[in-house]
């Protein structure tokens, strides 16, 4: 099934898919980094004299505090200008599904192998009772 030449193939060793949600989280984690702190630290500043876009204070206290959460990331000049980036919300997500689903893998397949382990084992411990 997963074997080529006596070797396991690779998308059934669990280590290749915990290395790859190890990738992935690397990747996410800067790139959350990069949304969060987009505004600086005076984001009317940025949104100036940074962007050369107008800095609506009442449309920012509507709103509420920003960032709010964790995602999606928005960090508003005004109504129609984010300092956010537009890529870093859609590549959040799809790296969180990278993250789950190779998580999620990793676990199955660990189970498959342990599995097979312990079969060869049994196996061979039935052939050298008998």
């Amino acid at each position: 099934m997963g074997k080529a030449s006596g070797k396991v193939a690779l998308w059934w060793n669990p280590g290749f898919w915990f290395g790859s949600s190890v990738v992935a989280g690397a990747v996410l984690v800067p790139t959350w980094f990069w949304g969060a702190f987009s505004g600086a630290l005076d984001v009317a500043e940025a949104c100036t004299l940074g962007e050369g876009q107008r800095f609506d204070e009442s449309y920012r206290q509507e709103l509420g505090r920003q960032p709010s959460g964790p995602f999606p990331l928005h960090n508003m000049c005004n109504a129609s200008y984010d300092l956010v980036p537009g890529w870093v919300n859609p590549t959040l997500a799809g790296l969180a599904v990278v993250v789950a689903g190779t998580l999620i893998a990793t676990g199955v397949t660990a189970v498959v192998q342990l599995r097979r382990v312990l079969a060869e084992r049994r196996r061979r411990m039935g052939a050298v009772a008998s």
